[in-house]
């Protein structure tokens, strides 16, 4: 019997501590209206600015957002990242304080709660566990996610665009399912917020390119030319007029570094083109004939 009452409190403390988190990260909750159909979520990433799901924007003006305390409030799109389908919104007299975003990486097995406010009626909430922890991934939006994250809580409809949580409220992640096949993924804490940064200074994400297509090879290890990987990417096209025919990259150079950082694969190449590097002149290491050499490239930018 005492073995009993000792896990019965123990439910009670998680569920009261599970309840205190929904609660906690509530007032920064909000409804998204950008479609048609059903409304969306978001939260309040700082004062006057929302984080929302790209894909729930079917378009970009008369946008409101519905609050905690029941008010309905005229949002303007600051920017937009279909890669990562993350939106930003400017949200006048949005007043709550912004929630606590999680400062380590969401570990596998750990408990989560995903929350959403996909109507009036206040927050809804789902529970399940971080299934997995994985990256790079290439979306159906033609981007590349550096992490993502796995869980089986339940994405109620209308739950894109809102955050999971961690048992004291700490937001882990941003839920979609607008990335790969309705499937649910948590773009994690660390990466939305840098998104959210980018949207509010550009207003876009800036993507670079190099203009080669490639594909992964394994290295011999008498051709790593004293390289430790064991992998780089082979060229196997390389478009005119391109930065990399500019630089003279050519065909059956393997790629093995962009900027210092090791590249083995494909997904690994496209996070190194994005952000600042993007318009700067790198230097790219290739192994051609055996011999590891050093190329200059300028980034390019797609359009």
């Amino acid at each position: 019997m005492e073995h009993s009452t000792e896990n019965s409190d123990i439910l009670n403390t998680l569920s009261t501590q599970m309840a205190n988190a929904v609660e906690h990260v509530g007032p920064a909750l909000v409804t998204v209206n950008g479609r048609r159909r059903q409304a969306a979520s978001g939260v309040m990433w700082k004062a006057g600015l929302v984080l929302t799901a790209d894909h729930v924007l079917e378009r970009e003006e008369d946008l409101t957002v519905g609050t905690h305390d029941g008010q309905t409030l005229a949002a303007e799109l600051a920017g937009r990242d279909p890669s990562s389908d993350l939106a930003l919104l400017r949200v006048a007299g949005l007043g709550a304080e912004a929630p606590t975003w999680a400062e380590g990486a969401a570990r596998v097995g750990q408990l989560l709660l995903a929350v959403g406010r996909p109507s009036e009626e206040g927050p809804m909430a789902s529970l399940g566990i971080v299934s997995a922890v994985g990256g790079p991934l290439r979306t159906g939006r033609g981007g590349m996610l550096e992490r993502y994250i796995r869980t089986d809580a339940i994405p109620y409809p209308g739950f894109s665009g809102g955050p999971l949580v961690d048992v004291q409220g700490a937001i882990l992640g941003i839920m979609t399912t607008g990335l790969v096949n309705g499937v649910a993924l948590g773009i994690p804490a660390e990466a939305a917020s840098r998104v959210a940064e980018t949207l509010e200074e550009h207003g876009q994400i800036r993507r670079g390119y190099l203009g080669i297509s490639s594909q992964p090879v394994r290295l011999p290890e008498g051709q790593r030319g004293g390289l430790p990987q064991e992998s780089g990417l082979l060229i196997v096209r390389v478009e005119e007029d391109s930065p990399a025919a500019r630089a003279g990259l050519l065909l059956g150079d393997i790629l093995v570094a962009l900027d210092g950082e090791a590249v083995s694969d494909t997904g690994e190449l496209q996070v190194r083109l994005t952000g600042s590097r993007v318009g700067t002149t790198v230097p790219v290491e290739v192994i051609r004939g055996g011999t590891p050499q050093t190329v200059q490239v300028t980034v390019g930018q797609r359009g």
